[in-house]
């Protein structure tokens, strides 16, 4: 079992930055992928950004790209996502997953644990 827990969200104003952590735990693999996603009421989860813990391979939404930057620290267990430029619609609650998946990065099936997920609002 997997155990992910997100923090850094908040409020900001449009063209600010923040930058959410997902802190991972219990029996995590190397092998694994970690992605964010987000998601606003009567919405679906949509995939932002993921990355590989082993090599780091990196990949993001058309809507982030340039924008975000998704990292990694390997011995704190954690997933990082710099968030900057934030858009009024950026504004979401933001979900970490974690899977042993090695494409298919932005479909949300592919991925076995959750965090509770973290509110991010951007006023304009």
């Amino acid at each position: 079992q997997v155990r992910l827990v997100e923090s850094g969200g908040g409020l900001v104003q449009a063209g600010g930055s923040l930058r959410l952590s997902c802190a991972a735990s219990g029996r995590t693999s190397s092998s694994y992928a970690v992605g964010w996603f987000r998601q606003t009421p009567g919405k679906e989860r949509v995939f932002v950004a993921a990355i590989r813990w082993s090599g780091g391979s990196t990949y993001y939404a058309d809507s982030v790209k340039g924008r975000f930057t998704i990292s990694r620290d390997n011995a704190k267990n954690t997933v990082y996502l710099q968030m900057n430029s934030l858009k009024p619609e950026d504004t979401a609650v933001y979900y970490c997953a974690a899977g042993a998946i090695y494409r298919n990065y932005d479909v949300q099936m592919g991925y076995d644990y959750w965090g509770q997920g973290t509110q991010v609002t951007v006023s304009s």
